[in-house]
Formats: C-alpha cells, sequence, structure tokens
C-alpha cells in the first residue's frame, strides 16, 4: 500500500488522491498498519485521503490528517466514495484506488470511468 501511495505521489498532474480501503486479514497488527498508512501518505504528500469502510479505515483518515495531509475525508462504502469523487474531483487529479480485494474499490473506478473495471 506504501508502494502504491509513493508512485501516486510522483505522477505528475494536478492534486494527489489517495482513495484508500482497508488491508484486510492484518489481525492484531490492523490499527497499526493502517494508521501507519495514513501517516506515509501525508510524508509522500498526498493532498487527498478518502479512507473507504469501517473503524480502520477511519484511523487510517485520522493518522493521515494528523500527520498533516491538506485534506480527509472517511466514507463506510463505495458508493458513497464514488459521490464524493465525482463533486470533487478536477481535471488532471492523479488517482490512486487501492485495497484489499475483499473492499472491492474496483467499483468506486468503474463508476467513475464508467468503463468495466475488475480487480487487479
Amino acid at each position: 500500500m506504501t508502494e502504491a501511495a509513493d508512485s501516486t505521489a510522483e505522477a505528475e498532474g494536478g492534486r494527489r488522491i489517495a482513495v484508500l480501503g482497508e488491508m484486510l486479514e492484518l489481525g492484531d497488527q490492523a490499527v497499526d498498519a493502517h494508521r501507519e498508512v495514513g501517516r506515509f501518505a501525508a510524508e509522500v504528500g498526498v493532498d487527498l485521503v478518502l479512507a473507504v469502510g469501517g473503524a480502520n479505515a477511519k484511523q487510517l483518515a485520522l493518522a493521515a490528517g494528523a500527520a498533516g495531509v491538506p485534506e480527509i475525508a472517511f466514507v463506510a462504502d463505495n458508493e458513497t466514495a464514488a459521490t464524493f469523487l465525482e463533486s470533487t474531483l478536477k481535471r488532471g487529479d492523479v488517482v490512486l484506488v487501492k485495497a484489499s480485494r475483499g473492499g472491492q474499490l474496483w467499483q468506486i473506478a468503474q463508476a467513475l470511468t464508467g468503463q468495466p473495471v475488475t480487480s487487479l
């Protein structure tokens, strides 16, 4: 997840937006791992973190904000995330959509592009 965020921060374009879902099956390390990703997003210069999911995604967003990401948002589901992004995105923005497969965040990309997207 941190490598993907780092790549997004290096991309040329407008704002760097990280749409991040929960990393599943981390057990006792889940909360700390999500907080680490939030802090890392700030470290690499992400402009907006949109965290999608449950309690761990919320921890990610809170850590990102505390570490200095200028704009953070937290939503519970993919449909709300897509709606949020539709009203927020500007031409030239660079967007990373990343989570465990179980989060099915590919649905967000599909909603935004209108093109079929499969989980990779």
